[in-house]
């Protein structure tokens, strides 16, 4: 399980990878590792994903450089963050603060 002060601990440019995947949304989405660094620092685990691999992950719901809800997806090891994707949340979609998914 993976905890948020360790994922804190982390929170450094250089400490977080950036998958090809993440790279490409982040900038289809005009998400900067700024936004994603401060919604780390700013966030909350509201969700585990254990079973993911190659390393378990996690989603985090914090704030970006402007303030608005950020949802990151992100796993880690003793040395790195690695960054899966992030975006910003729909209201449509998220219900409870964007805490929680809205059943279809």
């Amino acid at each position: 399980m993976i905890a948020i002060e360790q994922l804190k601990t982390l929170n450094r440019l250089e400490n977080i990878a950036i998958t090809e995947h993440a790279r490409v949304r982040l900038y289809e989405r005009n998400i900067s590792i700024d936004d994603i660094v401060n919604g780390i620092n700013t966030g909350e685990i509201i969700k585990q994903y254990r079973d993911d691999k190659p390393l378990p992950s996690c989603l985090i719901l914090g704030f970006s450089l402007k303030l608005q809800y950020i949802h990151i997806v992100v796993s880690c090891d003793a040395n790195f963050i690695y960054l899966i994707t992030a975006y910003f949340p729909d209201s449509e979609i998220w219900e409870n603060g964007f805490k929680k998914r809205r059943r279809s």
